[in-house]
């Protein structure tokens, strides 16, 4: 199903795709982000969601973890492999390690059930917010980074904002491609952990930088314990050191 809110033009609405097999919170949710000014899709399991995905494009996915056949876990980690739409996911488990769970699958966000759908709006509107605000330098960068960008067998396009493996596609999320792209922007020079939770979204928690950086280091590094590229400042932040 899809609807539209009265009054922005399509062209320009958010398109969301809702996939959850609970028919009545996916209808809940189809009308509340309606009323908010988003064109909406829903799907009740993975399948329907990527023929979908196939036929449309879309700003935002909003996942439920629990599913019957394939999870949305399932299918987050499958759409990493060729897609950086941003992912919101939604889960009866709370618990920190479910939430890494989510995480480590490639999702931007995660909101635990039961939630105020303000809350989910919020989360909605922040992830939007963050992929439309291009990662910048400090103004005072004399000396713009070399592009590409590489560092042992990974290759960065600083322009096309593309990660490459020996030659083979990696795979971001979006915070973990605005996190990179600003550290890579000045290789060697250190960005406090505030500056980089502002480009990430996470002001209110800047620790959430953290997370991210410990995500990207699995991604980048040979092996993340001893980071050789992105390393830690005590005290200041983070840096990226190519080669």
């Amino acid at each position: 199903m899809m609807t539209a809110a009265d009054g922005p033009d399509i062209a320009a609405t958010p398109h969301i795709l809702v996939v959850d097999d609970d028919e009545r919170l996916r209808a809940l949710l189809t009308r509340y982000l309606s009323d908010n000014g988003f064109l909406v899709t829903a799907a009740a399991d993975p399948e329907e969601a990527r023929a979908h995905l196939a036929a449309l494009a879309f700003d935002l996915l909003v996942v439920d973890v629990m599913m019957p056949g394939e999870d949305g876990l399932s299918l987050t980690r499958d759409l990493r492999r060729g897609s950086t739409v941003p992912i919101l996911m939604l889960t009866a488990m709370g618990d920190p390690e479910a939430r890494i769970r989510g995480l480590e699958a490639g999702a931007d966000d995660y909101l635990p059930k039961p939630f105020e759908p303000r809350e989910l709006l919020l989360r909605i509107t922040g992830i939007l917010r963050r992929v439309a605000e291009r990662p910048t330098a400090p103004p005072d960068d004399p000396t713009p980074a070399p592009n590409p960008l590489r560092f042992g067998p990974l290759t960065l396009d600083l322009r096309r904002e593309t990660l490459l493996r020996d030659g083979e596609p990696l795979h971001l999320t979006t915070t973990e491609t605005q996190l990179l792209m600003v550290l890579a922007g000045q290789p060697g020079v250190v960005f406090s952990r505030e500056a980089l939770a502002e480009v990430t979204g996470t002001a209110a928690n800047p620790r959430g930088v953290d997370v991210q950086v410990t995500r990207l280091r699995r991604k980048l590094e040979p092996d993340p314990r001893t980071p050789r590229y992105l390393h830690t400042v005590r005290g200041r932040g983070y840096l990226l050191r190519p080669d």
